[in-house]
């Protein structure tokens, strides 16, 4: 593209030629012989030299123009920022080097009346949004602002990053919105369909992977819309059938992330990425389990699967399941459980917002209180490794085949209680799929 503008035509074309291929010589020479032509900008779109070079990445040049005194705030003609355009592009070392110098995370565009932030969800650029999100806990931003509301901020049309990042089929961007506080019920304005949950504009892009996030961190199914529909009914007249039997109201409810207990804000980045990945896992075998006798039966089956691993020794086993590794740690009482057991504790209803201090869990073992977790620390063993784990767990459950309800202990494990779950509400989503496919 830049190629037309050489350097022969006019100093202001070669300039923006120079910077856009990061030809950082050339952009030191052109700023010698004329210092002004920093403060140029093209004439249709008034884009600056440093709108150009953030939005190619060309962070050598943004450093350049930065220590010209460029305001790193600029204006095009739609009030973006180079921050905005270094985001919507997915130029991490743009944006870092633009919010080292100062640039407002807090500025909207006359576009659509977006941030930074609503670009980095839409566009899916998840390392932007950490970068951006790190940003707004450090500055100014959270004593003005407040964190909260900059997370969920909405644009012109009443969209939030997390209905952006849904629509968009942006799961990573959607896991980290959640995780940083963003609202899994709030509403859009007139973005899609006014009313619109993240959950609804899931379910119209057909994002699976979005829709297990957000049904993990408590979407409601039954919520409506301004005309009155719920998720299910937007899954189906989008044709998206596998998530309309997931969203389906009478399907078993999936084990939620308990973002409300103290114990989870305190646990340790370690402790927390282990949960969370077995709490979608035991949501996948929850969703197996309901699309199985569906048109949409999973592809991928376990069965066959890890025959080369050996059975978890019993004095690994944990003991309330007797089925699961020991994995997790109360760290007072240093009693051990697996990361299921952890969830049975937790996860098995949804969070109730009308209670300012939900109940901490206890531990099964001691009945103390539950305030911090933490991951065993085991020896270097390859078969012990996290990369390792649910194929191994897969194969423990196999090799022991124990009936439903066999031991006492059984009824306390969470896959096993969920499993009961989904086995009632597997026959009503059955029923309720010969509907869906009569009326496709």
């Amino acid at each position: 593209m830049g190629q037309g503008l050489s350097c022969g035509t006019s100093d202001d074309h070669g300039l923006f030629s120079a910077v856009q291929c990061g030809d950082v010589e050339t952009v030191k020479t052109l700023l010698e012989r004329n210092s002004s032509l920093v403060h140029r900008s093209r004439v249709y779109d008034r884009q600056s030299a440093l709108h150009i070079a953030a939005a190619n990445g060309q962070v050598e040049v943004v450093s350049m123009l930065i220590d010209q005194s460029v305001n790193p705030d600029l204006l095009n003609r739609y009030k973006q920022t180079p921050l905005m355009l270094a985001a919507m592009h997915g130029k991490l070392s743009c944006v870092q080097k633009l919010i080292e110098a100062g640039a407002n995370i807090l500025m909207f565009d006359s576009l659509n009346g977006r941030t930074c932030l609503h670009y980095a969800a839409y566009y899916g650029h998840s390392d932007c949004l950490k970068e951006i999100l790190s940003a707004a806990r450090t500055s100014h931003v959270a004593s003005s602002w407040g964190y909260a509301r900059f997370v969920n901020v909405k644009d012109g049309k009443g969209a939030t990053p997390l209905h952006l990042a849904a629509r968009q089929r942006r799961p990573e961007c959607v896991h980290i919105l959640l995780d940083n506080g963003a609202l899994v019920y709030a509403s859009t304005g007139e973005y899609g369909f006014p009313g619109s949950s993240p959950l609804h504009l899931a379910a119209r892009a057909g994002s699976l992977d979005c829709i297990r996030e957000l049904l993990a961190w408590g979407a409601d199914r039954s919520h409506r819309d301004d005309s009155g529909r719920i998720p299910f009914t937007v899954a189906l007249r989008y044709k998206h059938g596998a998530c309309a039997v997931l969203l389906n109201p009478s399907s078993a409810e999936p084990l939620v992330w308990p973002s409300s207990l103290k114990f989870v804000s305190e646990l340790n980045e370690e402790a927390k990425s282990l949960l969370e990945r077995t709490l979608m896992e035991a949501n996948k075998e929850r969703e197996n389990n309901i699309l199985k006798g569906t048109a949409y039966s999973p592809i991928n089956s376990d069965d066959g699967m890890d025959d080369n691993i050996s059975e978890v020794s019993d004095t690994e086993v944990c003991c309330i399941c007797i089925d699961q590794l020991c994995m997790i740690q109360v760290q007072d009482c240093g009693h051990q459980m697996c990361a299921h057991c952890i969830l049975a504790l937790c996860c098995h209803s949804k969070p109730n917002t009308s209670t300012t201090s939900p109940t901490e869990p206890l531990c099964p073992f001691c009945r103390s209180r539950i305030v911090q977790l933490q991951v065993i620390k085991f020896e270097k063993d390859e078969d012990t490794n996290h990369d390792n784990y649910s194929s191994k767990i897969r194969k423990s459950r196999r090799s022991r085949n124990l009936s439903e309800g066999s031991s006492s202990f059984k009824s306390l494990s969470a896959v096993r209680s969920f499993g009961k779950m989904t086995g009632r509400g597997s026959g009503r989503i059955a029923a309720e799929n010969e509907y869906i496919d009569k009326s496709q």
